[in-house]
């Protein structure tokens, strides 16, 4: 039995309401909200939330063959951005970690490729989604990042839906496209990639059901994901499966998450589904693929990091103008301070662990420890996972930040250690002494091309509950 042993998800905190795009950009818009990456959010950021998410609920990071990154919007171009990822995730240095880039199909070239492999692997999927202001890309598109952990299963890690079978249809044909350095896609004519697209997910759904030995109403699931959506529409129809087995696609919360969105509906179906019922997954992007997983008893037990209907609930708005100034389409006034200076790669290396993973150090007998490291402890103190308390905090609006004002805060994180550090996700009024907040991986800056990570905090919103 091959298939999914866990899941996790990341949607931004910030929303954007539909609504507030037409006033400004004079079209566009719509009903509903996109998700929206903060400024200090990008794919590499968010896939690092996605997948800590996967792997505390999984439970092993040692058992990780590949780490798989795939994005149509990478940090970088010439050098692997799953490097980061796996820096933060703390995997074992014979974890070979690879980028599947530039198309929404890549998605599903990494999970056939650990489908199909042995051992255990890490499917990390995160996308930007942007178009034009105005644009029907800009109001349906949306940010997310979502992880699947494939493997055979163990009896501490079971499979919790089955892979059925995997069918897959491929023609060239020119639907959408972006030149690199290009920020935004174009598309051609909808009428004509419907066809194409409803012809290649028949072709595929067809042998997906004749191979395992199914038919349409046997589907308890159905999930479509693509980035066409009169084709999506379209396909819905021709599998014969009834419209109240569609899985919302989120369309009208957080939008299509392109390369991301596959995964995002994989994981939220099965925070729903029960043992045995079946789930069909057909994406649409370069030709069609159609998968058919089945839930096992397991999954009853399994309880996501971070579930997708606590992300959906806690959420904050973004006015439509401050959007535009994060994604590059409205310049604005630069903060009167000189710019961050470019990251050391030396020094970046020497502190790794702590930069990337937000590692300190404790005392031999585990009473003192340090955020950042001191070279005199003896142990290391992962404080990635850690939730903890603002002692104090400022406000300030003379820093440099691309997204003022900046809040930094004292914390004093559980488990020990004190750590003043900047805030996110958050309002300046928002913020109080007792304040619970937790780590969150993101970019501090950018410069001269290279991408300053590091740890930030943010407020805990996710509510305890269960899902089942």
């Amino acid at each position: 039995m091959r298939g999914i042993l866990g899941w996790g998800v990341h949607l931004p905190y910030r929303r954007l309401d539909r609504t507030a795009i037409a006033p400004v950009a004079g079209t566009g818009g719509g009903t509903g909200t996109r998700a929206v990456a903060s400024y200090d959010e990008d794919t590499t950021t968010m896939a690092v939330a996605a997948a800590r998410a996967a792997l505390q609920a999984e439970g092993s990071n040692d058992t990780i063959r590949t780490l798989w990154l795939t994005t149509t919007a990478p940090a970088y171009q010439d050098r692997t951005n799953a490097t980061a990822v796996h820096a933060a995730l703390r995997l074992p240095r014979t974890t070979a970690a690879y980028d599947a880039t530039g198309a929404v199909r890549s998605t599903i070239g990494a999970l056939e490729a650990g489908l199909t492999g042995t051992g255990t692997h890490l499917v990390v999927a995160s996308d930007l989604r942007t178009g034009r202001p105005g644009s029907a890309d800009e109001s349906a598109g949306g940010d997310a990042a979502a992880a699947l952990v494939i493997g055979d299963g163990t009896d501490n890690s079971p499979v919790l839906a089955e892979l059925l079978g995997h069918t897959s249809t491929t023609e060239e044909f020119l639907d959408r496209w972006r030149t690199p350095g290009d920020q935004t896609s174009k598309t051609w004519e909808d009428r004509f990639g419907e066809n194409r697209y409803t012809t290649l997910a028949t072709e595929a759904w067809n042998a997906l059901l004749v191979g395992a030995e199914k038919v349409s109403d046997d589907i308890d699931i159905l999930l479509i994901a693509g980035t066409h959506e009169r084709a999506a529409k379209s396909a819905l129809k021709k599998t014969g499966v009834p419209a109240a087995r569609h899985h919302d696609p989120f369309s009208k919360t957080v939008g299509n998450s392109g390369a991301a969105h596959p995964a995002l509906l994989i994981a939220s179906a099965l925070e729903v589904a029960q043992p045995g019922q079946t789930i069909a997954l057909l994406v649409l992007a370069d030709g069609a693929d159609a998968f058919l997983w089945r839930a096992t008893e397991a999954l009853a037990a399994y309880r996501p990091a971070r579930p997708v209907a606590d992300q959906l609930a806690a959420s904050g708005g973004v006015p439509y103008g401050r959007y535009l100034a994060w994604r590059g389409f409205l310049p604005v006034e630069p903060p009167r301070r000189p710019e961050p200076a470019r990251t050391s790669a030396s020094a970046a290396a020497r502190a790794a662990d702590w930069k990337f993973a937000l590692v300190g150090t404790e005392s031999a007998d585990g009473a003192i420890v340090h955020l950042p490291p001191s070279s005199f402890d003896a142990a290391p103190h992962p404080a990635a996972g850690s939730e903890g308390t603002i002692v104090t905090f400022t406000v300030d609006r003379l820093a440099y930040s691309p997204s003022p004002p900046v809040v930094f805060a004292v914390v004093d994180f559980d488990g020990g250690g004190r750590l003043p550090i900047e805030l996110t996700d958050v309002d300046a009024d928002e913020v109080a002494i007792g304040l619970r907040v937790e780590a969150t991986f993101r970019r501090l800056s950018s410069a001269d091309g290279i991408h300053n990570y590091f740890w930030k905090a943010r407020p805990v919103r996710h509510p305890e509950r269960e899902t089942r």
